[in-house]
């Protein structure tokens, strides 16, 4: 096992505080919300940009994710669900208020999955929900307080079978924007348009025969309603501004590399800032409609995981790198907002690694252990295959513990946006269709095959692991290739799909409908093709699987059905369960998950402690400068 100094640098990477980009409250922008971690768990906080205070308005067990800030910035949202199963309620409580004070329902509706949520003025919520017996549904919440009193008027402005979510209010709160997949296709949703007062529909938006379009963001004035849309026409992903009452559309000029990811309007309504990734790297470029053309700003290295405007015209940004831990930044590179605590350890910086792949050129990312002098480690080095899940997402050039924790190691570590990815275009992502999970294995077998040719990884020492998405391409993986890997770990996976399928959130059934052109009752050969339980047979390498008993997206029970397959082909493989939905919010169970991979890898790989597993300094890097 490596020495008790490079233990602690692992684990101080886990344990380092994180904070998310502040949500700003649109009448008073100093009042945000923000999430970040309270002694190991990530919870909720108010933060006032005048005083600086970070208020912790949430202490659950299990962690808390999903809130938001009302216009006035005198309401905290945050999403109540259970033990992390994603099912619950919303709740609100005064801005600045501690845990448990003064916490109400917010909407008086029952309990189901969230699906947007988007403020007025006034009191005004528009609250999007998911769940088997309701299909989708939107509702108008309209609350006013007399006394210790809360009145809530709830009406219902949207229901479909389909899976439908809240975009985005206008200003005036006379508009609402909303996705559905009426068609059947909830991969390529649709924009709707709907008159608050009444739901009639303003306007309606497609983007034709595979091909999606989403709201962004309505302009930022009263009374203007021109709707920000992100498509995919041209298949890099695009922008347009649309009016929905006059039917018109403008198409914003983008000439730059990359696929859109996300766009934002200055609060002048005349100009918009605009977030492309390219390669694994997310760069912000703003645009004045009256003058057209892209001009960059902010960071140039790393990647922006995401950003916001401000009233002044200014800009935040939440900025990592493989090397560098998240900081909230502004354009000039001022620190906006640290996360309170002692900072994570800088890791090693990104390799771009470009491999063909039976579909076209792949793009891998390689982290490799350097020596004292930061002279990269020589190969062959044992080789960590860390697969990103989705598999609508890619991995980037930014900071994560579980990578860094492998390199500490000894390990090389790839991550590998395979056909199916998002990033490189919609062609690209798309491609997974031709053969669910089999496609994005073929690009993480070629580069896998490319770095043992290459003699940067031992061919007997691979490890193929993966979370959610990932982890079913794990399991896929080790059943189909069962030749290319030494051991697998796979976390909260698909294993059995169809059974997953019976069990899992609606909207994820939309998902698979969509991607597989049914479910598994009208297409039931394509759903057998693509489960890692059809493949169990063949699994050669020892494998481990970690899965939460709550989890809403990969159910436990179709993972118990493919352990128990395994126990009947007498395949070795550990199973570890935990009290907990699709992950964990809590330090203590990460890093718990973290030591039971270490000792696995350890157990199977027969890797002699002192030789291969280097101690801290060995792994010392010069920073130049931080399904699902």
């Amino acid at each position: 096992m490596a020495n008790r100094r490079s233990v602690s640098r692992w684990e101080r990477r886990f344990r380092a505080p994180r904070v998310s980009l502040p949500a700003w409250a649109a009448d008073s922008p100093d009042r945000c919300v923000v999430t970040a971690t309270a002694r190991g768990v990530v919870e909720i906080h108010s933060w006032d940009r005048g005083s600086d205070a970070l208020i912790q308005a949430t202490a659950r067990r299990h962690g808390t994710r999903l809130a938001s800030i009302d216009p006035g910035g005198d309401w905290i949202w945050w999403f109540d669900d259970v033990d992390g199963d994603e099912r619950g309620i919303w709740r609100r409580q005064p801005f600045g208020s501690a845990p448990g004070e003064r916490v109400e329902d917010a909407t008086g509706l029952g309990p189901a999955f969230p699906a947007g949520l988007a403020f007025g003025r006034g009191g005004l919520a528009v609250v999007g929900l998911s769940d088997k017996m309701i299909g989708s549904q939107i509702h108008l919440i309209q609350a006013r307080r007399t006394g210790d009193v809360v009145i809530r008027d709830s009406r219902l402005l949207y229901e479909h079978e389909m899976s439908a979510s809240v975009g985005c209010l206008s200003a005036d709160g006379e508009l609402l924007a909303i996705t559905h997949s009426e068609h059947g296709n909830s991969r390529h949703p649709r924009v709707r348009v709907l008159r608050v007062t009444d739901g009639t529909v303003v306007g309606e938006l497609h983007g034709g025969a595979g091909q999606g379009v989403r709201p962004l963001e309505f302009a930022p004035l009263s009374g203007d309603p021109r709707l920000l849309i992100r498509h995919e026409a041209g298949g890099q992903g695009g922008l347009q501004i649309w009016d929905p009452i006059r039917d018109f559309r403008d198409d914003v000029d983008l000439v730059m590399a990359g696929e859109v990811r996300d766009a934002h309007w200055y609060q002048d309504g005349q100009a918009l800032l605009i977030a492309v990734d390219h390669q694994a790297r997310t760069r912000l470029y703003t645009t004045r409609l009256e003058e057209r053309g892209l001009r960059p700003v902010g960071p140039r290295t790393g990647t922006v995981l995401r950003a916001t405007t401000r009233p002044d015209g200014d800009v935040w940004a939440l900025w990592s790198s493989a090397a560098d831990p998240p900081a909230v930044r502004d354009l000039r590179g001022g620190c906006v907002l640290a996360a309170q605590g002692r900072p994570a350890p800088p890791s090693v910086p990104i390799e771009d690694v470009w491999v063909q792949g039976p579909g076209g050129p792949v793009h891998a990312l390689l982290r490799r252990p350097t020596a004292g002098d930061g002279a990269i480690l020589p190969g062959p080095l044992p080789l960590f295959v860390d697969v990103h899940g989705g598999p609508a997402t890619h991995d980037i050039d930014a900071f994560r513990a579980s990578p860094s924790l492998w390199v500490d190691h000894g390990f090389a570590v790839v991550q590998v946006n395979y056909r199916g990815s998002t990033g490189y275009g919609s062609a690209w992502r798309d491609a997974l269709e031709n053969r669910i999970g089999h496609t994005e294995l073929e690009d993480v077998v070629a580069v896998r095959d490319h770095l043992v040719a290459s003699g940067i990884a031992d061919p007997d020492r691979v490890v193929l692991s993966g979370t959610s998405w990932g982890g079913f391409l794990t399991l896929l993986g080790l059943g189909v290739y069962p030749d290319r890997w030494t051991l697998g770990m796979a976390s909260v996976p698909i294993a059995d799909y169809a059974l997953a399928y019976d069990d899992e959130m609606e909207s994820l059934k939309a998902f698979d409908r969509s991607l597989f052109g049914g479910s598994p009752d009208e297409v039931p050969g394509r759903y057998r093709d693509a489960s890692p339980i059809t493949y169990v047979e063949a699994v050669r390498a020892p494998v481990l699987i970690l899965a939460g008993d709550n989890d809403s997206r990969c159910p436990i029970r179709q993972i118990l059905s493919y352990t128990e397959a395994l126990s009947r082909h007498d395949h070795v493989h550990e199973l570890y369960r935990y009290d907990a939905g699709h992950g964990s919010l809590v330090d203590d169970e990460r890093i718990s998950q973290a030591k039971l991979k270490i000792d696995f890898v350890r157990r199977h790989m027969g890797i002699d402690d002192a030789q291969e597993w280097p101690t801290d300094a060995a792994t010392r890097t010069g920073s130049p400068e931080e399904r699902t």
